[in-house]
């Protein structure tokens, strides 16, 4: 009786965190086609402790101080549930991945580690500063999912860190204006310093050329991070190889996006289409 129970609620802890998936999907491969159909739930759990997190660290007018407890209490509750029984349908669903697929529970640690930072840290000197911060919010995503599939070779977690990264950082470019609405500049100060670029362009939302060259300069940084992580997908095969290709390819067209409107990322948000994706896919399927 006691394992069905247990059963009942880790498919209904599993069940819930794919509805969470589908409701905020955004740049997370939990409801792609490509994916292989055993790894849903266990890339929906992941995406719903992610999730939870990032709302967390983004909840509104909510004092600062009060963020920062919640993720305090989310990152104890994390520590609680593994090392002893859970009655939560979500937690016990996110153990059971954990465990059953041996997921390295540093790289759970780490997310929540970035999330905090978002709260407290709003400006970031250099590029090492910068990167650091993607190995927290950005990397592990792309470790577990290697770890999904039993890939453990520390290549393949470097060329994963580097398509994680480029994406992190591409997401940086795009969404600019909302990060700077939310009292965050991602862009290096000493490169902004070199290219003569300061805060007023974010405040008055006014592009000028020092502004174009600063976000061409980390275009071909990112685009070089993007051509380095290529070197995955010869570890990876199948529909989890066309998922990569896939993802790396929407990367790199929001790039080419950003080139297309000369850099502007005030006026338009660029974003993928319907179309785009049509389009990436058909390149992913016939290996363009």
């Amino acid at each position: 009786m006691a394992s069905y129970h247990t059963t009942n609620k880790l498919e209904t802890g599993y069940r819930e965190a794919y509805s969470v998936a589908k409701k905020h999907y955004e740049n997370f491969p939990v409801i792609s086609k490509l994916l292989p159909l055993k790894l849903k739930k266990d890339i929906a759990i992941v995406y719903w402790f992610a999730r939870t997190a990032d709302d967390f660290a983004d909840e509104g007018e909510m004092d600062q101080s009060i963020r920062i407890k919640n993720l305090d209490s989310f990152e104890n509750r994390l520590t609680y549930l593994l090392n002893n029984e859970t009655d939560s349908n979500l937690e016990m669903a996110l153990k059971n991945t954990i465990f059953s697929k041996n997921l390295t529970t540093e790289n759970f640690f780490k997310l929540i580690k970035a999330f905090k930072q978002d709260i407290t840290k709003k400006r970031y000197s250099n590029f090492d500063e910068v990167n650091e911060y993607c190995t927290c919010s950005a990397n592990p995503i792309g470790r577990i999912m290697l770890e999904l599939i039993n890939i453990r070779n520390e290549k393949a977690f470097y060329y994963s860190d580097k398509i994680c990264t480029a994406l992190q950082l591409t997401n940086f470019i795009q969404d600019s204006e909302l990060d700077f609405k939310k009292g965050r500049i991602y862009y290096p100060l000493d490169e902004m310093k070199r290219f003569s670029v300061t805060e007023s362009v974010f405040e008055m939302k006014k592009i000028n050329l020092n502004f174009k060259k600063l976000v061409e300069f980390n275009v071909n940084r990112i685009q070089s991070f993007f051509d380095e992580g290529k070197n995955l997908l010869e570890f990876l095969s199948g529909r989890f190889r066309y998922e990569i290709s896939w993802t790396i390819k929407g990367g790199e067209k929001i790039l080419e996006k950003i080139c297309g409107a000369d850099f502007d990322v005030f006026t338009i948000r660029p974003v993928l289409t319907k179309m785009d994706h049509l389009g990436i896919l058909f390149k992913v399927l016939l290996k363009r």
